[in-house]
């Protein structure tokens, strides 16, 4: 009896195992679908469109990497890549009688005096070399099966997508076709299972095998421009010239202490070298070192600074320049400025503040003929004066008073008394009072512009915290207009902001970034992360990514191209272009000390 009780315990024993097992969640139970719904050309996965596709012949040759047409795709599917060695013997064997099958047809048709068979000959001479390396161990062969799982959330999408993949193969003499009848096979064998249930095969060598590698990362490594940084891919140069790209615009994101102005300064001191001459508005003094260095001009904007600008400034076009347009743009331009100095204008103060400015350059006589006249423009008190004159106008007076007698009289009420001749200036604009600041970044922005389009020569303008100007209307559209006319002048627009939200939630920021075709993205906060993703287009990798970068790592977008970025310098360009304030402190401990001694 004892045998008999000790099994029934044990038996007890696994059913209550069992029982306590059913009532557990699983793996399975968590990545199982709720539902699936099997059809002869797709699959329905929860709420996701599936379908499968399979190589079904290749080219005699191809090339390495025709992969990664497929792969770099922006769709979402897997590839799913079967692999079964052969017995190089029985393949020998093989090959031998397909050998002497081909020689034998060969003398066939030469003792007919027939013509030679074009054909007939490669595939001898293919045969024979295969055989040869077969037997040198220098090839093996291999049963090689490619299937592709296309997902999507609509039956639409998904043939759009399939049909883009079979267009891209066939564009390589690669053809597939879909898995009708056995799509579920099909996704299982696409699921990382290791089970092939179609076993669709072609014998591949190793060589050719090698061909399929699925790893493969972009290279935007040419043979001119500047460093850009290290290719975390790869380990490659990001090496290439902005001014190659369909336009030279870039746009720069990233956190506060993400490594933005240093990657800018980098290209900067980089783009130097090579000629290019570069303007920047800086808004908190982080280029005079650079400017220093390099011999450039800094010019702050202040109310106690002795550098102006005067708003009024015509751009000189040239003997050929059409002077109507040339003062139209200029008022256009003025008005803009009206509005972020005195509040948004109505239509009537709008009309009203067209005829002043008009009647501001008559009297100094400046009309649409530019080129008989040689006055200086007039300045922001003529402008005031006759506000002062004019019926209905005491608002618009008494709102510009504060900048031409007020509290901020004088730094836009002067003569420019400085010009554009060195190769690096810098406009420092940190000292201005916090509603002076867009202001200010409008009339420097203004003035750069208008000399930038009487000379022809390869320029960047670098615009640091560039979300100021995004507050208002007018500066913004303003911004816009040059990101998308840059192109015409050899300029490239360089736009930085740590304000992504601000910046992207834009009409004319979206426009901006559109208009850019270099685009450098570096540490992002949680915050931001969402907006970027969406308009960027980045995966769920790629977001992860910038959330975990370390400063000034991130995603560089050139063109079509995209791949992870490092930015690196030497000890002597990290010393010039460092924005960390203990290296900075510690940097002018040095000085000092080196100057004692």
């Amino acid at each position: 009896m004892w045998p008999f009780r000790k099994k029934t315990t044990i038996d007890e024993e696994e059913l209550a195992q069992q029982a306590f097992e059913e009532g557990l969640f699983s793996v399975k139970d968590l990545i199982a679908p709720a539902a699936m719904l099997i059809k002869p050309n797709h699959i329905e996965i929860n709420s996701f469109f599936a379908k499968t596709l399979f190589v079904l012949t290749y080219p005699q040759y191809v090339e390495a990497n025709w992969l990664s047409a497929i792969i770099n795709l922006d769709a979402g599917f897997d590839i799913s890549m079967h692999i079964y060695p052969v017995d190089s013997a029985n393949i020998g064997r093989m090959l031998r009688r397909k050998v002497s099958e081909m020689e034998s047809s060969l003398r066939i048709n030469q003792e007919k005096g027939a013509i030679s068979d074009p054909e007939l000959e490669i595939a001898y001479q293919d045969t024979e070399e295969l055989r040869d390396n077969l037997q040198r161990g220098l090839e093996k062969v291999f049963h090689y099966a490619l299937y592709i799982t296309v997902y999507a959330k609509d039956m639409a999408t998904l043939d759009s997508i399939s049909e883009r993949i079979e267009t891209s193969l066939a564009g390589q003499l690669i053809y597939t076709k879909p898995a009708l009848l056995q799509m579920e096979e099909g996704f299982t064998s696409s699921l990382p299972l290791a089970e092939d249930e179609i076993k669709i095969v072609r014998n591949m060598t190793s060589s050719s095998l090698a061909t399929t590698f699925p790893f493969v990362s972009a290279d935007l490594t040419t043979n001119e421009g500047v460093l850009y940084g290290i290719n975390r891919h790869n380990n490659s140069l990001i090496l290439f010239d902005r001014f190659k790209l369909e336009n030279a615009n870039m746009v720069v994101f990233a956190k506060s202490g993400g490594g933005k102005s240093y990657a800018v300064k980098l290209e900067i001191l980089r783009s130097l070298m090579l000629g290019t001459d570069v303007f920047v508005i800086d808004p908190e003094d982080e280029y005079r070192a650079l400017a220093k260095a390099v011999g450039g001009s800094y010019l702050p904007v202040s109310l106690n600074s002795d550098k102006r600008i005067n708003p009024f400034d015509l751009s000189d076009m040239g003997k050929d320049a059409d002077g109507e347009q040339n003062l139209r743009s200029a008022i256009i331009t003025l008005i803009g400025l009206m509005n972020l100095m005195l509040g948004k204008l109505t239509p009537e103060e709008d009309a009203t503040m067209d005829r002043a400015i008009r009647e501001a350059y008559a009297a100094r006589d400046i009309t649409s003929d530019l080129r008989t006249q040689k006055n200086p423009p007039p300045t922001m008190q003529d402008l005031h004066n006759v506000l002062k004159n004019m019926t209905g106008t005491e608002s618009l007076a008494q709102r510009l008073d504060k900048y031409v007698t007020g509290t901020f009289s004088g730094i836009f009420n002067q003569p420019t008394n400085f010009d554009l001749d060195k190769s690096f200036v810098v406009f420092n604009i940190r000292d201005l009072e916090d509603q002076l600041r867009p202001i200010a970044m409008y009339i420097v922005l203004n003035y750069i512009w208008n000399r930038i389009r009487f000379e022809k020569k390869k320029r960047m303008l670098v615009i640091d915290e560039a979300w100021i100007l995004m507050q208002y209307e007018d500066s913004a559209k303003f911004l816009y207009s040059i990101a998308k006319r840059s192109r015409k002048y050899w300029l490239g627009l360089t736009t930085i902001t740590q304000d992504v939200e601000d910046f992207l939630n834009t009409t004319y920021g979206k426009a901006v970034v559109s208009n850019s075709s270099l685009q450098l993205l570096l540490r992002q906060s949680p915050a931001s992360i969402e907006i970027v993703q969406e308009t960027f287009n980045l995966t769920d990798g790629e977001k992860l990514l910038l959330l975990e970068a370390s400063v000034g790592e991130g995603l560089l977008f050139a063109g079509t191209d995209h791949a992870a970025i490092k930015v690196v310098g030497s000890y002597l360009e990290h010393k010039i272009a460092t924005s960390n304030p203990e290296e900075l402190a510690q940097l002018a401990e040095e000085s000092s000390n080196t100057s004692t001694t």
